[in-house]
């Protein structure tokens, strides 16, 4: 088993196969931990209080290094091991102690002012659920300097495609928020409390199962903070990707405090609802952008631009294949999705309701959302992380203006539906820039996916919807058996018709799905 991944390793098709594949094992746990945390507590004030304390800190973390430091980092590292791999350690590990003692800094700052900085956040939550949420908050913050010494790991080790281990880490976060919600809560005197160390538990382990890989590369750290030209230009292209990521981030602050005014609940059904609409975008969207970009990095490195337009053009297309016919199955089943997944215990009917209607809203922008991290990423691989950040704050003010209009007219989904149309104006601006100002793309081709794949997914709604009905009416509907049958069958024979309907009329994009099933 480990030859063969080793084998698929150094491919981009391969890459991503190994992201996805253990990307579905993390949101498959992922799955069972947002389960666990709703029939444990419903949509009420714990999860609304649990939700809302990973703003500050991922405001903090998401802002400074998720995204913005490998988007920097792999393209200058790449260069300099290419001439001396010595000085490249030493850049790893001034960037490391320098973001180290800024999150040091930043956390401690919000520790202290957690108390006035949650009353502004969440002004609908009542004195005792912004309390629980100050407590929770602070625990959290421990855990952004375990992500940064991780995702440092990480971009070292994508840089060199070790997909492996750094596609396990995020089994090893969700085993720890399921180890806090299992045992640290009910069997220690924690209490609610168990929750947020179970979070900084998964952290650690976020970057300690990546440590022995990024040791074997040879890297060793040493407390050194250099002023290298090199340090000088991954600043200068993570600044404008850190105000893009900052701009993201107050994208959620300013949902968390609108949701916190409509109703007990919204917060926790809106986080829910995400998460469910994030699984396919992770193990499609972002493993093919991860394990392009140092494709890509490398073609612009080198001059090389067919291979770049290339590969490029080919994830486009694969992207809009694999997304497209998902689409239509969450917005078609997206109630029996809530239902199997978080209907349990303490999760009422009501909240099922709320959070399928979001999910239907959120499912409208699963391609933009799939494609936005690709062309994020063609953009950085050109040096250029300014145009993403512009495009970004059009697409926050679009968001915040949809927020507060639709989430008093709709409620919860309208806050969804305020997302998607800002991920739409988003990919159609970074879409055109990049076509028109940086590298011209194949339309035609990419147009003709769109509606091979589009066509296809139609006809396959119809079946899925007769399916459906078809399924339901043979099985109990109120049982869990029930649901699982009628969505699984129903689901099963949807896809089934789009993948033998689409090598029967020979499409291209197929090939990623047979090479999947003959490497297996």
């Amino acid at each position: 088993m480990m030859a063969r991944f080793s084998k698929l390793k150094g491919t981009i098709t391969g890459g991503a196969m190994i992201i996805a594949l253990f990307s579905v094992f993390s949101r498959i746990l992922g799955l069972l931990r947002d389960r666990l945390l709703s029939s444990s507590f419903g949509a009420g004030r714990v999860l609304d209080a649990y939700y809302a304390s990973f703003r500050l800190p991922d405001l903090i973390f998401n802002t400074l290094i998720l995204g913005a430091l490998s988007s920097a980092f792999i393209p200058i590292f790449l260069k300099y091991w290419q001439k001396d791999k010595e000085e490249a350690w030493r850049i790893t590990n001034s960037v490391l102690n320098i973001l180290l003692l800024i999150v040091l800094g930043l956390a401690t700052l919000a520790f202290f002012l957690a108390p006035t900085l949650i009353r502004y956040l969440v002004p609908g939550f009542d004195l005792e659920t912004q309390t629980l949420t100050v407590s929770l908050t602070r625990i959290m913050l421990i855990g952004i300097l375990f992500f940064t010494c991780s995702n440092i790991a990480s971009s070292v080790l994508n840089s060199f495609r070790r997909f492996l281990v750094y596609s396990l880490a995020p089994l090893m976060y969700n085993l720890g928020i399921i180890f806090g919600i299992m045992v640290l809560v009910p069997h220690t005197s924690l209490g609610l409390k168990g929750l947020a160390w179970g979070v900084t538990l998964g952290a650690a382990g976020h970057f300690l199962i990546q440590l022995p890989a990024l040791l074997k590369t040879g890297y060793r750290w040493q407390p050194i903070i250099s002023s290298h030209q090199a340090i000088k230009k991954i600043v200068k292209l993570m600044l404008p990707r850190c105000f893009g990521l900052a701009v993201s981030q107050l994208n959620f602050v300013v949902t968390t405090l609108v949701a916190s005014t409509l109703t007990v609940g919204a917060v926790a059904i809106y986080s829910l609802a995400f998460n469910l609409f994030n699984v396919p975008i992770g193990i499609f969207g972002i493993s093919l952008a991860i394990a392009i970009f140092p494709v890509l990095s490398g073609s612009f490195a080198q001059g090389d631009q067919k291979t770049f337009v290339s590969q490029m053009s080919k994830t486009v297309q694969r992207i809009i294949y694999l997304i497209v016919p998902i689409t239509i199955l969450y917005l078609s089943l997206r109630a029996q999705i809530v239902r199997l997944i978080l209907g349990a215990g303490v999760f009422s009917w009501r909240d099922t309701v709320l959070t399928a209607t979001t999910l239907g809203f959120f499912s409208l922008s699963l391609l933009a959302q799939s494609l936005i991290p690709l062309f994020s990423r063609a953009f950085y691989s050109l040096h250029d992380t300014l145009t993403p950040v512009k495009i970004a704050v059009v697409s926050f003010g679009v968001n915040i203006v949809g927020c507060f209009l639709l989430g008093r007219w709709i409620g919860v989904g309208g806050l969804a539906l305020a997302f998607s149309l800002a991920s739409f104006i988003n990919l159609i601006l970074l879409y055109y820039f990049f076509h028109k100002k940086a590298l011209p793309l194949p339309n035609k081709k990419i147009r003709i996916t769109f509606l091979r794949a589009f066509g296809l997914s139609a006809i396959m709604l119809v079946i899925v919807q007769l399916s459906k009905g078809l399924f339901g009416s043979l099985v109990n509907m109120q049982t869990f058996v029930g649901v699982l049958i009628q969505t699984v069958v129903s689901g099963s024979i949807g896809l089934l018709f789009y993948f033998v309907a689409s090598l029967f009329l020979h499409f291209p994009e197929v090939d990623i799905i047979k090479q999947f099933f003959k490497r297996k």
